[in-house]
């Protein structure tokens, strides 16, 4: 069925819904198996729901279902991808077909990166208001499907929930039951969906009229009270975010204040001035939803796009708090879900461009500080899949060593870690540095490395011990310490906690020599892994009751 593959390649692919009635009519479907996200959510520290400001990444591109329709990827030259999950909390895709499910590959790469992923359900025009007036005027018994239906799509799908986006009038009758309808699409997605939410956009007033607020007010205030949060039109103005701080009270974090990249209207910073809009928004306690952050890759050109795309959230920054990763195995070869070729061990196996972000790895963070360091993405050369994360910077004049921090963690540690890093310097004197890493732990004056009698870390900072080949116990993993290979060096550690809580990992580059010069370093990381050691002794689950199907011989 062309819903679900294309026709020209049999290939499987992501879809929408269009209309009411496709909608009704929607049932799980042996067809659809592609559709359904084989990547949990991963946990995260803070919690999504802790209270602090969060930021909303609205994705909308050219329509949608692009490129990124294709499941099992495609052969495309320079796509756009997305890749700073540290920073943000939840991901929308929107497009105006009726119901956005989001694609798989989507929802996939973020959930590995623990941000939750939402559909839209959108009406607008008068085909909007005839949509409406049939299921929001038609009373509990039809709200009721509507709201039953997009909640058994989202459990279905695997993905998290629905922003929801009513742009056109509605009758009296519709709007009286457009509260109790988005009450109950909420209660619904909550039961069916972990962690679920439903966002308002801030569209239709309790009188029916569409006029956007670009504020929470008394005329919107009722459909914020019925679900999980409202997403604001984009033309505010510094007061209106003080008396939306002063009405949404302890729920400030559900208010989301939206930021359209391409400053379209009159609105307050976009594009490279981005930060503006975010520092007033920070200063009222808000949440913010940033729209179409895609301009970086449609108005600057697909050419330099991974540079313009880390010069643009890394202007954007300080304003976004991020999450760290709270569990193990962290394992990661950086690989952003895209390439020029195919890298397996260092090699290159195979020319030629891809794209699946199903394949994208866990994402680090990628500090910059100006002159000092740049964090970026290496297309060229990688250890597997299709990039290594490229570390730039110099090491200012006395000073020894710099320290680029990689990932934040929030977990107790484990007695005993694993550590395995590979590592390929470039420039011209790779031999002048060393490269290790090095794990932080929070202040606790009971945190202890090694055996009872060792004294604590100052601030924490531990360097695990090499291990020139890892004990015999760890013998599945002896190949991880040799197997450096096409340049890159492959370094096996261990580090021994007790009582410690694990912070922060991060890579250090040294010199060699100390040097009254500043000397400048390039090096490629093509994978980090933080083992518990008890973990990986034990022997993996055996699977059991392998099925096969929808296979094509071609």
């Amino acid at each position: 069925p062309a819903r679900y593959f294309d026709t020209k390649t049999t290939e499987p692919i992501s879809f929408f819904l269009s209309g009411l009635e496709e909608l009704l009519a929607w049932q799980p479907n042996s067809n659809d198996d592609f559709n359904v996200s084989a990547v949990p959510l991963a946990k995260r520290q803070p919690p999504l729901h802790s209270r602090r400001p969060r930021t909303l990444v609205c994705h909308d591109m050219r329509g949608g279902y692009l490129e990124d329709r294709f499941i099992q990827g495609s052969a495309t030259r320079n796509p756009y991808v997305f890749y700073h999950w540290r920073y943000i909390d939840i991901f929308v895709y929107f497009s105006h077909h009726t119901v956005t499910i989001p694609p798989v590959v989507w929802t996939n790469a973020a959930h590995r990166n623990s941000v939750p992923v939402l559909g839209t359900f959108i009406t607008e025009w008068t085909d909007g208001e005839k949509l409406c007036e049939a299921f929001l005027a038609g009373g509990e018994e039809a709200y009721g499907a509507v709201a039953e239906q997009l909640a058994r799509i989202a459990q279905h799908y695997r993905f998290d929930g629905w922003l929801v986006n009513i742009e056109n009038t509605l009758s009296p009758a519709a709007v009286e039951n457009l509260p109790r309808f988005l009450r109950d699409l909420t209660a619904r997605v909550h039961s069916a969906v972990p962690g679920g939410l439903v966002i308002w956009y801030d569209s239709v007033l309790k009188d029916g009229t569409l006029r956007w607020q670009n504020e929470l007010n008394d005329e919107n205030r009722m459909f914020f009270d019925a679900c999980d949060g409202l997403f604001t039109n984009y033309n505010w103005k510094e007061e209106q975010l003080e008396r939306t701080h002063r009405l949404a009270g302890p729920r400030q974090n559900d208010i989301y204040v939206g930021v359209d990249v391409f400053a379209r209207g009159d609105v307050i910073g976009g594009g490279f001035d981005t930060d503006k809009s975010l520092r007033l928004i920070r200063q009222y306690g808000l949440s913010a939803a940033i729209f179409a952050p895609g301009w970086v890759y449609e108005h600057l050109g697909k050419e330099n796009f991974l540079q313009n795309e880390n010069r643009f959230w890394g202007s954007l920054a300080e304003y976004l708090p991020t999450h760290s990763i709270c569990t193990l195995p962290l394992s990661t070869s950086f690989s952003l879900g895209m390439g020029t070729s195919t890298f397996l061990d260092g090699k290159d196996e195979e020319s030629g461009p891809w794209y699946d972000l199903s394949a994208q790895d866990i994402q680090p963070l990628y500090p910059e500080h100006q002159g000092r360091l740049s964090t970026g993405c290496c297309l060229q050369d990688a250890w597997c899949g299709g990039s290594s994360l490229q570390l730039q910077g110099t090491i200012p004049p006395g000073e020894e060593r710099v320290a680029v921090r990689l990932f934040s963690l929030q977990m107790p540690a484990p007695p005993k870690l694993f550590l395995t890093l590979l590592y390929k310097l470039e420039g011209p004197q790779p031999d002048d540095f060393t490269v290790a890493l090095e794990v932080t732990t929070w202040d606790s004056g009971t945190c202890l490395e090694g055996n009872p009698t060792s004294l604590p870390e100052p601030n924490g900072r531990h360097h695990p011990r090499f291990l020139p080949a890892p004990p015999p116990s760890l013998a599945k993993l002896l190949a991880a310490c040799h197997r450096g290979s096409h340049g890159w060096t492959s370094r096996c550690y261990e580090l021994e906690l007790q009582d410690c809580s694990l912070r922060d990992l991060s890579v250090i580059v040294s010199r060699q020599q100390p040097s009254s010069q500043e000397t400048s370093f390039t090096c490629l990381l093509g994978e980090v892994r933080v083992l518990d050691t008890a973990s990986v002794a034990a022997s993996p689950p055996q699977v059991h009751s392998m099925m096969a199907s929808q296979l094509w011989w071609q």
